[in-house]
């Protein structure tokens, strides 16, 4: 037992974050303190009970359970708990049982407020609040409204030619907008007029609607300007209109890109999309590594990071496309190639293999089947070339179950919906999270919004969704906090990637499918799901703050890897971070245990 001041202001030396304080407070803050003795089974404090002490272990080991009794932490000396509901005012959310005889510093709520107020060191230690974005953040990983032409120049269906080219030259703009009632209907250039009018002999009287581009690409305004600027490079346009709902909100072009400066990765998607061959688009793939450590060290969110980093996949699968269209021909009928896994979540890092598919038009032949065999093959080892290795489930295009017609395609989700077996569970876990990558995206459409409301309404299908989504489980346990895989080649490590993302990816999902988001990157269902109130205020935003941490000391961790001379995975060892960041990292991973537990139980993370 720890009952002398000399002694106990000793050990509180020995523990972050007062290892950091002076010697005077140190010494006042162990007379403020209590060593208390618990047997094994004492409970500490229960949900509900009022928080009253900081509790740190000196020795022994402590269980952390939730409402619904899950264990989310067996903490063993120099751990501290209880925190949690200090910081925020609240009765407790979690009960502390005694899981072997132990000796608990006890330390008065007064004093924990005053040593947060007046350390800076303590304050941080206990500060779980996601950190503030970098004060000088690339122009070209903001939103595209911050860039955007506002309320841009527009004219009705009806204006002649000859008023709408007026307007533009009093105006000096080199495009103008079509709308009717409000609504976005296409876009006219100086090249339409020169093209359309000057060379074609357009009568100028005529309706500018006769000569307005209706097929326009178009951007969200909370896009990234990096988005805009990479459709212009690989698509040859000088100018995208912004959409909001449907109402032209903006027009953002090359001027403004410009203004926003370009970075690397759109460098990388032009060379790519005038690659000829699949060597010279891994020649530009190579470098990806290097992207990904300056887009780290530049302070990127890592929501950022694997969106410019999948843009450039993106690319190279349209690439790979075009060029397979130029070998074998135009293709016999419509199809639409989508991406799953991270891919399509925008979420690649730099570890990353290929998962996709093919959907073709119900006007396939068995005759037409050689012809997209041969294009997945084209495509599928082109990725590969490119250093997007082969997926090791077969998971892809090339695969024959996954290059079917629409019907076919409905046919399997609908089976896997009314049969919700282990494999149905893990095919359909992977096919909600496809994303258009090119083609035909009309083909897509109403598959996936069908499909989405089918298995919403399937409760069964639902459950075991859900309990699908909790097989991975957080690394939580004795060291630090922290269970290290415990055998192999990389024991003693954390997978960042099995026990971290994942776990929040597959929830994720889960928010999705009970919202029928069409959201398909983790953040993005994450924010969706606390504005659809599928998760509560409170609790989606403390886990959307644990899978920022999750997620960053993952690219951090690879970034440093790269920087090392190393190829880059996702097996951290924990000894590698600092008592202040393994304590925020377990904190983490508690988070997360208690989102998954709270979606065993049914009760979602409402309330």
């Amino acid at each position: 037992m720890i009952s002398l001041p000399t002694n106990l202001t000793q050990f509180l030396a020995s523990v972050h974050p007062y290892d950091s304080l002076p010697e005077a407070d140190l010494t006042t803050l162990a007379q403020a303190c209590q060593a208390q003795e618990f047997s094994a089974d004492d409970v500490v404090y229960s949900v509900g009970d009022t928080a009253t002490h900081l509790y740190i272990i000196a020795a022994g080991e402590v269980e952390i359970t939730d409402e619904f009794g899950v264990q989310l932490s067996l903490l063993g000396p120099r751990n501290s708990f209880g925190e949690r509901a200090l910081l925020r005012g609240e009765t407790s959310s979690r009960t502390a049982t005694i899981v072997s005889e132990a000796t608990l510093i006890a330390v008065p709520k007064d004093q924990f407020y005053a040593l947060i107020k007046m350390h800076s060191a303590v304050a941080k230690f206990f500060d779980r609040r996601r950190p503030p974005a970098p004060a000088q953040a690339d122009p070209a990983t903001t939103p595209v409204k911050r860039w955007m032409t506002s309320d841009p120049v527009t004219c009705t269906l009806d204006t002649p030619i000859r008023d709408a080219a007026r307007i533009m030259c009093d105006r000096r703009i080199s495009t103008i907008g079509i709308t009717d009632g409000g609504d976005f209907n296409g876009l006219v250039t100086l090249r339409d007029m020169n093209g359309r009018v000057i060379v074609e002999g357009k009568d100028p009287s005529d309706a500018i609607a006769d000569i307005m581009t209706t097929e326009v690409l178009t951007l969200g305004p909370d896009e990234l300007v990096t988005d805009a600027l990479h459709l212009m490079v690989e698509q040859g346009i000088g100018s995208i209109p912004i959409l909001d709902d449907g109402q032209l909100v903006g027009i953002i072009t090359k001027t403004d890109l410009t203004r926003a400066q370009a970075v690397t990765s759109a460098d990388l998607v032009g060379r790519i999309a005038k690659a000829d061959t699949a060597e010279q688009m891994a020649s530009v793939t190579r470098e990806i590594p290097q992207l990904l450590v300056q887009l780290v060290d530049a302070g990127n969110r890592h929501e950022v990071v694997t969106r410019l980093i999948t843009d450039i996949a993106d690319t190279a699968t349209r690439r790979l496309l075009a060029l397979a269209e130029e070998k074998l021909g135009s293709p016999p009928v419509p199809y639409v190639w989508l991406a799953c896994g991270s891919q399509g979540r925008q979420e690649q890092t730099g570890v990353s293999d290929q998962d996709n598919c093919l959907i073709l038009s119900d006007e396939v032949t068995e005759a037409n089947m050689p012809y997209f065999a041969a294009l997945a093959k084209f495509v599928s080892d082109g990725l590969d070339t490119c250093g997007y290795f082969y997926c090791p489930g077969d998971m892809m295009a090339t695969n024959p179950r996954w290059c079917q017609p629409i019907s076919v395609w409905r046919d399997y989700f609908q089976g896997w919906i009314a049969t919700p077996n282990p494999e149905a569970q893990m095919l359909a876990s992977v096919m909600f999270d496809l994303r258009v990558i090119g083609g035909d995206e009309n083909l897509f459409g109403d598959l996936q919004q069908d499909t989405l409301k089918a298995a919403a309404k399937n409760s069964i299908f639902t459950a075991h969704m859900v309990s699908n989504s909790l097989k991975h489980h957080p690394p939580l346990g004795l060291l630090r906090g922290l269970a290290t895989i415990r055998s192999g080649d990389h024991r003693n490590q954390l997978d960042l990637k099995h026990n971290g993302v994942v776990p929040v990816v597959d929830l994720g999902r889960i928010y999705a499918l009970e919202g029928q988001l069409t959201q398909v990157s983790t953040r993005a269902r994450l924010e969706a799901g606390v504005r659809r109130g599928l998760l509560s205020k409170s609790g989606g935003n403390d886990f959307l703050d644990a899978y920022d941490l999750i997620a960053m000391t993952r690219l951090k961790h690879q970034a440093a890897q790269i920087k090392s001379g190393q190829k880059p995975d996702n097996y951290l060892d924990p000894s590698d971070l600092s008592d202040f960041e393994r304590s925020h990292l377990r904190d983490a991973f508690v988070v997360v245990k208690t989102m998954q537990s709270a979606a065993g139980s049914g009760k979602g993370a409402l309330g």
